[in-house]
């Protein structure tokens, strides 16, 4: 099966432009999966599969993880019959573990607001870290398509930046005043750096910025204003999609702006605080407003 595991991580590498984190994810699942059944992929069945869930179960897996790997063991099977590798796809008789729904977490307003005016300063850091801040929030890019995006990515006169998402696919995304300030801000100071390289954002040693470093940047913001459970890119993902429908986005611009290629995963947005639904209520209700 090792050599058939390497075609599929290749096919989805080439064919499917999957991001080096989803590939990761998908070695470590079918790797361990193979290490566990040992079998040639048309030896296997749906009760070889649901072994190797009960085994993660009793390792005290999260189910989330657990459907997770169930599904890449799907996409390998499928394309190993689409190939002809296999007859038929066993996964799709196993069903997935029940994951119990958890909203996405966000950012109020205010909180919002206090972490974009955090990095003070106008010399490279300050100026490149408040870039990073704003353009995560105003166009709610993946960390992914963010450190991947190049200066001439960006339309300064349109106030647009070009973006590759899932699967290599491309989206033009506005990018608000705020952001595009802040960006201009940062491209004067990046200058003083005199590397040639075609990244939009850059470390101190002229190289193109990591998931990693965003990541960290984000983590010392957060510390320095104390937000409750940190911050991660996807947060701000989250805060951007959220606050959008709670100021009358539909889920179709939301879905086209996020890169979503189902709706299915943009209606995971349409939860609403307590407090903004009593205030669309007290607005639109005709009784709500007594005297």
């Amino acid at each position: 099966m090792k050599r058939h595991i390497e075609q599929f991580l290749e096919y989805l590498k080439a064919e499917r432009g999957v991001s080096v984190h989803t590939l990761k994810a998908y070695t470590e699942d079918l790797r361990g999966f193979h290490a566990f059944l040992d079998k040639g992929p048309k030896d296997i069945d749906n009760l070889d599969i649901r072994s190797f869930l009960a085994s993660l179960h009793h390792k005290k897996l999260k189910k989330s993880s657990i459907s997770r790997k169930l599904a890449t063991i799907r996409s390998f099977f499928k394309y190993l019959h689409r190939e002809g590798y296999v007859d038929k796809n066993p996964a799709r008789l196993v069903s997935s573990p029940k994951v119990p729904k958890t909203l996405p977490r966000f950012l109020t307003i205010d909180e919002t607001f206090t972490l974009m005016e955090n990095p003070q300063g106008d010399t490279f850091k300050p100026s490149r870290d408040k870039a990073v801040l704003e353009l995560l929030y105003s166009s709610g890019l993946r960390v992914s398509e963010l450190t991947s995006l190049d200066i001439g990515d960006l339309d300064i006169k349109e106030s647009l930046v070009r973006v590759k998402g899932k699967g290599m696919k491309e989206r033009i995304i506005p990018v608000g005043g705020k952001a595009m300030e802040a960006i201009q801000n940062y491209l004067s100071e990046r200058i003083s750096l005199k590397k040639k390289s075609p990244a939009l954002f850059l470390n101190n040693r002229g190289s193109r910025l990591t998931q990693r470093s965003i990541r960290r940047i984000l983590l010392h913001y957060s510390r320095m204003i104390n937000l409750k459970g940190g911050l991660s890119p996807h947060t701000l993902r989250h805060t951007f999609a959220t606050h959008l429908l709670h100021e009358g986005a539909d889920l179709r611009s939301i879905q086209e702006l996020l890169g979503h290629s189902s709706l299915s995963t943009t209606q995971k947005y349409t939860h609403v605080d307590i407090k903004h639904l009593m205030e669309v209520y007290d607005k639109a209700h005709p009784l709500a407003k007594r005297k």
